[in-house]
């Protein structure tokens, strides 16, 4: 295959991912007279959602919870909009917005050039027999490829082995293609969750160990009464009303074997970025016997998947429901923002957001799109600090090749 390299200056911020992140970052950016280029590895925007999630899903927090800067969902949509309709909303914010992504520009190198002062961010396309090189070059860097760019596959005894069909969720659509099949279901998520919901008419057989909370309670979203008791009341208080108010509307979940972890719902968040389980009908499920729980793997062998509780089943599949991670030390060389270990920022948030030189992260907060937005704010905030004081002194000059 032929090669061709370009060197691109680029005069606003390069924005790094065209999901839910790049896009707020580029939209905030905008409103304050700054363009942006937005590189996207796929070949449309967000394509994680219109991708990889399956088609059953829906936002799990109300909608007043996600919506980015700028632009409120249709007053039409339901408390928790569809894929299709976030989708939509997120289409619609990119042409508000006047955001063009760079499709198909797959970022495999971002460094800061000493020299230069500057960004050097190396992309690969693919046109056909020739694969071009370009390499643009900024005073900013806002990456925003989230915390769910790489899907995570676990490590399970003799699961290469396996002689049915193993997906992970990302390649899930629906369960009409496993009717009438055995399938397991690894996962702890809410993905996993709706998963089984989804297979149970087909003997879906999830391992789950969560914390499992109503979809609602006391009339309103779990969530919503979630942060208006927390403008009031610490965390762990919360997380003891929230556990309390979930036992008498569930009841005992330990008798279906639903674990709860030592943390409650909101700290176990806070801490870890894992979304507590909120309930659309999977318990009812659970607790007529169409999902049945079962402990964690030992190991599989053939068909037949033996339990750590001495138990062994034949399944003709096994969905991996096993989330994703960030991809930022594949292509990121830099070593102060973010940590090489896990690829979020090192420091919490609120705090997480700026790095040194010109180095931004927007999606790696742990708290949604709440804390997207919260993010790109800032974000744009101080890029455009930094604009308009540049105005009446030379910007940098343009590289050369």
């Amino acid at each position: 295959m032929c090669c061709s390299h370009q060197l691109v200056w680029v005069q606003g911020p390069i924005v790094v991912g065209a999901g839910p992140s790049g896009l707020a970052a580029a939209a905030c950016l905008k409103e304050k007279g700054i363009d942006s280029l937005v590189l996207e590895r796929s070949s449309c925007l967000a394509p994680l959602w219109q991708l990889k999630m399956y088609d059953r899903l829906s936002l799990h927090l109300p909608r007043q919870f996600c919506e980015l800067p700028l632009f409120p969902f249709p007053a039409s949509y339901p408390d928790y909009p569809t894929k299709q309709q976030f989708v939509a909303y997120l289409e619609s914010y990119a042409a508000k917005f006047g955001i063009n992504p760079m499709y198909n520009h797959t970022v495999v190198c971002a460094e800061f050039d000493e020299r230069l002062m500057l960004w050097r961010v190396r992309t690969t396309q693919a046109t056909g027999m020739m694969e071009d090189d370009v390499e643009y070059v900024s005073q900013w860097l806002v990456v925003a490829t989230g915390e769910n760019s790489e899907a995570v596959l676990p490590v399970i005894d003799g699961l290469e082995e396996f002689r049915g069909s193993v997906i992970h969720t990302s390649a899930y659509k629906s369960g009409s293609k496993f009717a009438g099949k055995t399938v397991l279901v690894v996962g702890c998520g809410n993905s996993g969750m709706e998963v089984c919901l989804d297979l149970c008419n087909h003997n879906g057989y999830p391992r789950i160990v969560v914390h499992i909370l109503p979809r609602e309670m006391l009339g309103q979203p779990t969530f919503r009464l979630a942060m208006w008791l927390l403008k009031w009341l610490p965390i762990h208080i919360v997380d003891r009303i929230l556990l309390l108010v979930a036992r008498a509307i569930l009841g005992d979940t330990s008798q279906f074997g639903l674990k709860r972890p030592s943390l409650g719902p909101l700290e176990l968040k806070s801490l870890s970025g894992k979304t507590p389980i909120l309930d659309i009908g999977t318990l009812a499920k659970i607790k007529s016997g169409d999902i049945k729980v079962r402990p964690a793997i030992r190991r599989i062998a053939g068909q037949q998947v033996k339990f750590v509780d001495g138990r062994s089943e034949q399944f003709d599949a096994i969905v991996l429901a096993t989330g994703y991670k960030s991809n930022v030390p594949c292509w990121l060389k830099d070593q102060g923002l973010f940590s090489e270990k896990d690829g979020l920022p090192r420091k919490a948030f609120p705090n997480g957001w700026k790095g040194e030189r010109g180095l931004y992260s927007v999606g790696f907060s742990r708290r949604g799109l709440m804390g997207t937005a919260a993010d790109a704010r800032r974000i744009a905030h101080d890029i455009h600090m930094q604009w308009k004081s540049s105005k009446g002194r030379s910007r940098p000059a343009k590289p050369s090749p």
